[in-house]
């Protein structure tokens, strides 16, 4: 889930590319919907999107979806929102550009805990 298209197609490109089943999301409102009819396993969330952002998402997974393990990515690292998410139950919290080798081990781990 990110409101930056560039970096939505890039992310599903990486997954797909390491055997991951991805559906992509640039609103939350629209996730937040398609959870309803199935579940979600991993979920990799942007920070900053408008409308809602990825600790109110965070949150809606924790009531709606308690067994969706959450990676953030982030533009900006801002240490209090970091700690706020990891606080919360996010398994990671990488700011962006990641490494993408880094990013997929994060996913295989999530996917199997």
């Amino acid at each position: 889930l990110d409101d930056d298209l560039s970096m939505l197609k890039a992310l599903g490109r990486l997954m797909n590319s390491a055997g991951f089943v991805v559906e992509k999301f640039n609103h939350p409102a629209a996730f937040l919907a398609r959870l309803k009819l199935a579940p979600c396993r991993v979920a990799i969330l942007d920070v900053w999107m408008p409308d809602m952002n990825g600790l109110e998402v965070q949150a809606c997974l924790r009531r709606d979806s308690p067994e969706t393990r959450i990676i953030f990515i982030s533009g900006r690292d801002d240490p209090p929102v970091r700690q706020a998410a990891l606080d919360a139950g996010a398994l990671a919290f990488l700011a962006k550009p990641f490494d993408d080798e880094f990013m997929v081990q994060l996913v295989r781990k999530a996917a199997a805990s």
